[in-house]
């Protein structure tokens, strides 16, 4: 049975500043704050993208350059045919000079971490720069033909899910050049909740860009604004920015991409489970990279908890060199939780955490559990968990340290909302 904490009242006013319908319960076990109901959106979310006479207005006149991936389409498919954002533009007549590629690359078929280069694309033509190389950040020399940076990219909305860096980075170069951002805003599958520690100075990186909660509750389009109202970009530069909303959402819907924002989430329930599990990465924990089940099962040779046996192999854009190749696995599938998830109030769960540190150190107390501990700090946002896992923190206690934040959180975000938190249950 899970603990609530439902907080008092005038709390609760503090934390929705908008209506008392929005106000967020705490699940105090897991540490999490999040909507009272799932909902499900009465009509299709349509996303700023969807938007053409507002995109048209906004960018028709001027030289633009896109940040794209395979994301960036007008209709996924639910209703008609999708086409590229990239080729919509072109058929508008807009004067698209290139395009910048997040991590994963333009068509989405790198795996996580590789570096990409600079290309060119067969289709249009276009210069295809990397963000995720040689540069993470767009250079001057590259800005300095366009007028205009239009970001349209599916986010999971995790911090260390790197689409957010990119837009922080896409944002201070924008600004320290004069350029304008224009970012067609999009659901954040995360979006009913807020979670986890938040980001200490210490460990800024590209999977932590920002001081905020693992999940933040926000869609990007909201992040820009509060990246330009609380003066975060570098030297307090604003940016000037255009965001283009969705129309239909409300942050309480349970709302899922149809296509895969990043090879290893290629399923609804890989997105929910996420979060969760990503701090298994730097350690001898298998997340399913290298199955059909990326971010779906949990496993290590020689686990002892749970039965699901699973066996990693190279998986060509997803998995090249999966952590214990062709090894076998034992552990959990963790699918229908997943799914739980999709639909119920709060899904975060870092408890798994410890449980295998426990069951690895008993098995095998000569061989670390981390295996990276500086990545793994720059995951969770600070050197706590690793002080879990070596049995000097309780959980308990580490889960209670950051409850504070995430109301602070919350408090601070208000300003830059562009959806109602919880959408009307009768």
């Amino acid at each position: 049975m899970k603990k609530f904490l439902t907080l008092s009242f005038g709390i609760l006013s503090v934390l929705a500043g908008q209506a008392s319908g929005d106000s967020l319960v705490m699940d105090s076990l897991h540490g999490v704050l999040h909507v009272q109901h799932r909902t499900v959106p009465p009509m299709e979310v349509r996303l700023g993208n969807q938007n053409i006479k507002a995109l048209y207005e906004a960018c028709s006149r001027a030289r633009v350059a896109v940040v794209a991936n395979q994301t960036s389409v007008i209709g996924d498919g639910r209703s008609g045919d999708s086409v590229h954002l990239v080729d919509t533009l072109l058929a508008l007549g807009v004067d698209v000079r290139k395009v910048f590629a997040p991590e994963h690359g333009f068509r989405g078929e790198a795996h996580n971490g590789a570096n990409i280069d600079d290309s060119i694309d067969p289709k249009t033509g276009l210069p295809i720069l990397s963000l995720h190389g040689k540069h993470r950040k767009p250079t001057a020399e590259s800005l300095e033909d366009v007028r205009m940076v239009i970001f349209d990219i599916q986010d999971v909305g995790a911090r260390f899910y790197t689409y957010l860096s990119s837009l922080f980075l896409v944002m201070e170069a924008a600004a320290e050049n004069g350029k304008v951002v224009v970012v067609l805003d999009r659901p954040n599958p995360h979006g009913h909740q807020i979670a986890g520690p938040i980001r200490s100075e210490e460990w800024s990186s590209f999977v932590g860009q920002v001081p905020v909660p693992v999940l933040h509750g926000m869609t990007l389009g909201e992040m820009a604004q509060l990246f330009n109202g609380e003066g975060w970009l570098e030297g307090g530069v604003r940016c000037d920015l255009v965001v283009i909303p969705c129309e239909g959402y409300a942050h309480s819907d349970a709302w899922y991409p149809r296509i895969a924002p990043s090879p290893n989430l290629p399923t609804a329930e890989s997105i929910a489970l996420y979060p969760s599990l990503c701090p298994f990465e730097p350690t001898t924990v298998s997340v399913g990279r290298g199955t059909p089940h990326p971010f779906e099962c949990i496993g290590m040779p020689n686990g002892s908890v749970g039965s699901f046996a699973f066996t990693p192999v190279p998986i060509a854009g997803a998995a090249p060199h999966p952590k214990h190749e062709s090894t076998t696995c034992l552990g959990q599938n963790l699918s229908e939780l997943g799914g739980l998830w999709m639909t119920q109030a709060g899904g975060f769960d870092w408890t798994y955490v410890p449980e295998y540190a426990r069951m690895w150190q008993s098995a095998r107390p000569d061989t670390p559990f981390v295996t990276a501990e500086s990545s793994l700090a720059r995951l969770t946002g600070n050197k706590d968990m690793e002080q879990v896992i070596d049995g000097h923190l309780s959980m308990e206690t580490y889960i209670q340290s950051w409850l504070p934040d995430l109301i602070a959180f919350n408090k601070l975000r208000q300003p830059y909302l562009l959806y109602p938190v919880q959408r009307f249950v009768p």
